[in-house]
């Protein structure tokens, strides 16, 4: 599995032709890191030794993939918090030494997962100069927003700052990698087709995240949301049963008694959102709900007109960031 991976497509054709996909250069090998990962410093453990490195990427909708190694044993650390980006280390041969609690280290070997935030902590490797790695780059923004979306809230440090393993062998994770570099097209340096992309990327964002909680001990389903206070809960049904209101934060407020700044503070401090980010991505689920259940001669201005939206430029922006596809390409695909 993977062993194939950023070298050819799911037809067997070659992936980055004309690209340079290898130096001995270590200018070339750091500048490959900045645009790759983020700034970070590298030593080679032998004085004087030249890298043999393997340098391929490309972007799956958020994501680089990367298929790396130095090619001789090298440090790596000084990774740029300020860059925003997760890494996960997926290796293929040989082992990486990383980090854990404390002054713990795991060396990573072939079929392991290792998952750090470096925007959340510090991060070092070793690698042993007989390695390959799989690389992903995450912006940890993309998987807030794939937290808020599936579980209605943003996890904390608890689990960001957790640097873990959390795949072996034949994992779920590992044949979720295989299909998406499978699904790369030569043709394009990339899979081609932006709403496959914004699924993938979205597959990809939800594995790792329910994979990095399981190992953090965290329920994603019942920890952070059980322990909000009432008011937020009960915003939060309020939202989601009547999200064709289109009601405002004061009205649900208001009905909850309490004011709109202690119903602010409150999904902030327990959901890592706004109530308004919220209830946006609950009229838009609904919407997008109707658009799927549409009846002949039903519009998406008349859709959208019924759930309380009137300026349909920003609907659609809206939409189409958070679903990778137009309105009218929904309408469109549910009556095809």
């Amino acid at each position: 599995m993977l062993e194939r991976a950023l070298l050819e497509d799911g037809r067997g054709e070659t992936l980055l032709q004309g690209k340079l996909n290898d130096t001995r250069d270590w200018q070339v090998v750091n500048d490959f890191c900045t645009k790759t990962y983020m700034p970070l410093s590298t030593r080679p453990l032998t004085r004087g030794a030249d890298p043999d490195a393997t340098i391929r990427m490309l972007k799956v909708g958020g994501i680089r993939f990367s298929r790396f190694c130095f090619g001789t044993p090298t440090r790596a650390d000084d990774f740029d918090p300020d860059s925003g980006n997760i890494i996960v280390v997926n290796t293929l041969r040989g082992s990486v030494r990383h980090p854990l609690l404390g002054n713990d280290a795991v060396d990573s070997r072939p079929g392991d997962s290792y998952v750090v935030d470096c925007s959340r902590t510090d991060y070092w490797n070793v690698a042993d100069g007989s390695d390959l790695q799989l690389n992903l780059t995450i912006p940890h923004k993309l998987m807030e927003e794939t937290a808020a979306r599936w579980y209605g809230f943003v996890p904390g440090d608890d689990l960001w700052k957790k640097r873990l393993i959390f795949s072996a062998g034949q994992s779920a994770w590992l044949s979720l990698l295989d299909y998406t570099t499978r699904s790369l097209d030569a043709r394009h340096d990339g899979i081609g087709d932006p709403l496959i992309e914004r699924r993938i990327e979205e597959m990809i964002c939800l594995e790792l995240l329910q994979n990095w909680a399981a190992n953090s001990g965290l329920n994603l389903e019942t920890g952070a949301r059980s322990a909000a206070p009432r008011y937020v809960r009960e915003a939060e049904r309020i939202m989601v049963e009547r999200a064709a209101e289109a009601l405002s934060i004061t009205e649900i407020a208001a009905e909850l008694e309490i004011s709109a700044r202690s119903l602010s503070e409150g999904f902030r401090r327990f959901r890592g959102i706004s109530p308004h980010d919220f209830m946006t991505a609950q009229r838009l689920d609904g919407l997008r709900r109707a658009l799927l259940q549409a009846e002949r001669g039903e519009t998406v201005r008349s859709i959208a007109s019924a759930r309380g939206y009137v300026n349909f430029g920003a609907m659609t922006a809206a939409y189409r960031k958070r679903f990778g596809e137009s309105p009218g390409q929904t309408l469109a695909a549910a009556r095809s």
